[in-house]
């Protein structure tokens, strides 16, 4: 019996290619993903980065991390997948544990307690005087 569980893949895209090419290769991905029995939960578009090294004579590449659950025995599939894929340069397939996903939902500041956003001060802000 194979186990369900969550993972991310960040994968680097051919930044010579349109946004909406970029945006097709993503659906392709997370579309292939569902189809062989995932589930997304997160796809979030880091943009066109340089890279620190050229890989197949490109230097910049579109980041994409997608966080997703699926079988244990879906990974190998998608792996592959990705490696034929000829607009994707790079890629990575991690487990990500709960633990982790707690923390960065929390967002933790040094001393523990969770970021709250600060309040408006209108008074504060109106005695402001501009030189």
């Amino acid at each position: 019996m194979s186990l369900r569980r969550t993972y991310e893949t960040t994968v680097i895209v051919n930044a010579a290619l349109e946004d909406a090419d970029v945006d097709a290769v993503v659906a392709k991905i997370t579309t292939y993903i569902e189809n062989h029995g995932g589930e997304i939960l997160e796809v979030e578009k880091w943009g066109r980065r340089r890279l620190a090294y050229p890989i197949n004579k490109k230097f910049n590449g579109f980041y994409v991390h997608i966080i997703f659950e699926a079988l244990t025995n879906t990974i190998p599939i998608l792996e592959r997948f990705l490696v034929l894929e000829d607009t994707i340069l790079r890629h990575l397939t991690l487990i990500l544990p709960q633990k982790l996903r707690d923390y960065r939902a929390k967002k933790i500041t040094g001393d523990g307690r969770p970021i709250e956003p600060a309040p408006e001060d209108e008074e504060a802000t109106a005695d402001i005087a501009v030189v």
